[in-house]
């Protein structure tokens, strides 16, 4: 699998590269968002991860600009600003996923692995629940091999019921799934179309409902007991000839990551680490007569870099007294 991760900051960059070439993966790396945007148009990945804070063209925007031009590859955001404001914006731009820093390797690895689980998702064309089945393509549904004449809404919510087997849905949100913007309903819509969907599969031989009220809470399809009891079967001889290996590996790479942090670190506090205090101590003890925005501007950047850096490490009280210079140095710019 192969993953583009954007980032500006060069430990930090390494350190997840590092990281995610241990769990196998083919990493390539960007220090910006422009370079990453045309990496990303011109190769093929399976998973993008971008910073917010990037030069040339931040994580937001590089994310909003793939997904107008229809790019579907799932998307990673990461911040070392824990803020819902940014999350919702993220979310709203087309990033699958969020995560805030100081992040956990292994929780990074977890996100990325439901992400690729989520882009391999190839959708059935043909959906089926006992004896009925439901043909995508063609817009056909039978039961016992005869067709079953429903409306569209009634299609509509039949089709999101097969494909979510035990996600609950309350009325307003089938509203929004099944009914368009401009159509102006109210839930009891909901209700006419979960009879009538139920009397036509009655009325064609079905005798157990697909369709189960949840009191209080909506509407989900019943299981299937025959693909529940298969599936039951199948776990049960798996688990046991894969859980041990699974679990045997997992503790090899988390020692080679925690070996490759701690020698990373090391590397960073003798060459960086310095400098960045320095230029915090320096601009600090500037007065307003002798306040230099370009100097404020590049302590704001490195202060938001170290932060994320030293919490990547396990440094979480270094991590929080960086955010507070960084704040400060907010305070004095006046942004």
């Amino acid at each position: 699998m192969k993953i583009l991760v954007v980032e500006d900051d060069e430990l930090n960059a390494l350190l997840l590269q590092k990281a995610l070439k241990a769990y196998n993966f083919q990493i390539e790396t960007a220090n910006d968002g422009q370079y990453g945007f045309e990496l990303a148009k011109m190769f093929e990945y399976d998973v993008l991860v971008l910073d917010v804070m990037l030069p040339k063209m931040d994580g937001i925007s590089l994310c909003c600009q793939l997904r107008q031009e229809g790019y579907q590859v799932p998307i990673l955001m990461l911040s070392a600003v824990n803020s819902t404001n940014l999350r919702v914006t993220a979310i709203e731009v087309g990033a699958d996923d969020f995560l805030v820093k100081p992040v956990e390797i292994s929780e990074l690895i977890a996100r990325i692995r439901a992400l690729l689980r989520r882009g391999r998702m190839v959708m059935p064309t043909v959906l089926s629940w006992e004896n009925l089945q439901l043909d995508t393509k063609i817009r056909e549904v039978t039961y016992n091999g005869k067709s079953l004449h429903l409306t569209p809404k009634e299609y509509g919510l039949l089709e999101l019921l097969l494909r979510n087997p035990r996600k609950i849905f309350s009325r307003s949100a089938l509203l929004d799934s099944v009914w368009s913007f401009s159509e102006y309903p109210g839930e009891e819509a909901v209700t006419t179309q979960i009879k009538g969907l139920r009397q036509k599969l009655k009325a064609r031989g079905m005798t157990k409902d697909l369709i189960e009220t949840v009191y209080g809470l909506g509407y989900r399809l019943r299981e299937d007991e025959n693909k529940t009891n298969k599936q039951e079967l199948h776990n049960h001889s798996t688990h046991k000839s894969t859980s041990h290996i699974e679990l045997s590996e997992k503790r090899k790479v988390e020692a080679e990551v925690r070996v490759l942090v701690k020698k990373i670190w090391e590397d960073f506090r003798e060459s960086r680490l310095e400098e960045q205090l320095e230029l915090f101590e320096r601009v600090l003890t500037l007065s307003t007569r002798n306040r230099n925005n370009q100097l404020l501007e590049q302590a704001q950047t490195e202060a938001h870099r170290l932060a994320g850096t030293l919490g990547c490490y396990g440094l979480h009280q270094g991590s929080e007294i960086a955010k507070e210079i960084e704040v400060s140095l907010q305070a004095l710019s006046g942004t």
